[in-house]
């Protein structure tokens, strides 16, 4: 079985740690109800995910680029005619996204404290650098990881620089996380091992249509299946 080579397992973090995407769910519901006077709310959610994929390559992941392109587009939208008022409020959305109460998923933190046993642990995520060690201290799991490497982007480049950093060989290094995109894909490439646990809501950007099919891949339906491996 591949995972008898495995010396370091890392985690991503929203999703897999804790929950994070019903948020952005919440706050876009929010965003086209403030928008409900221009457009319906279907129109609505178009339009900011083609805002969001827009801006994608400038501002990166993560809720600060959202609430940017929230109210982008809002002008958008609006054709410039948004109340301040309303951009007033959009601001303070994603304040309040900043400072949502922390919800480690189920079971998290007992499979991280069997796996460390035996295992080097590692944060593996994408995102905004100072939210993401925010939620990493207010999460409590701080002191299990080795190492937490915050990326700009999840492609194989950026999986080939941690496995180098971390001094091992791919085949050493097993991924676990949410998205196949982001967290499988690419790591199967690098050659190294993917175990892909689904969280109930996806981001439609991470979505992925084909199944994956891989001597190196495993799909679990919760994290403390990963100690009965």
């Amino acid at each position: 079985m591949f995972l008898k080579e495995i010396k370091v397992i890392a985690f991503d973090a929203d999703d897999t740690l804790w929950v994070n995407e019903p948020y952005f769910r919440d706050a876009e519901a929010a965003f086209c109800f403030l928008l409900k006077d221009y457009l319906p709310e279907a129109e609505c959610n178009r339009l900011l995910f083609d805002m969001e994929m827009k801006n994608l390559p400038l501002y990166g992941y993560g809720i600060k680029p959202f609430v940017l392109s929230l109210i982008e587009a809002a002008i958008s939208i609006s054709d410039g005619k948004i109340p301040i008022a309303i951009v007033s409020q959009l601001i303070d959305l994603g304040k309040e996204m900043l400072q949502k109460p922390l919800e480690l998923l189920d079971g998290i933190e007992g499979t991280l404290i069997g796996l460390s046993k035996k295992y080097t642990l590692v944060v593996a995520t994408k995102g905004d650098l100072l939210d993401q060690e925010r939620k990493l201290i207010r999460s409590g799991l701080e002191g299990y990881f080795h190492h937490i490497e915050v990326m700009s982007d999840k492609q194989v480049k950026n999986y080939e620089k941690l496995i180098r950093h971390l001094d091992i060989q791919p085949e050493e290094l097993l991924m676990v996380g949410n998205s196949l995109k982001s967290d499988i894909l690419p790591v199967l490439e690098t050659g190294a091992s993917a175990v892909h646990i689904p969280f109930h809501t996806t981001w439609e950007h991470e979505q992925v249509k084909e199944p994956v099919i891989h001597s190196k891949f495993m799909e679990l339906t919760m994290a403390s299946e990963l100690l009965q491996l």
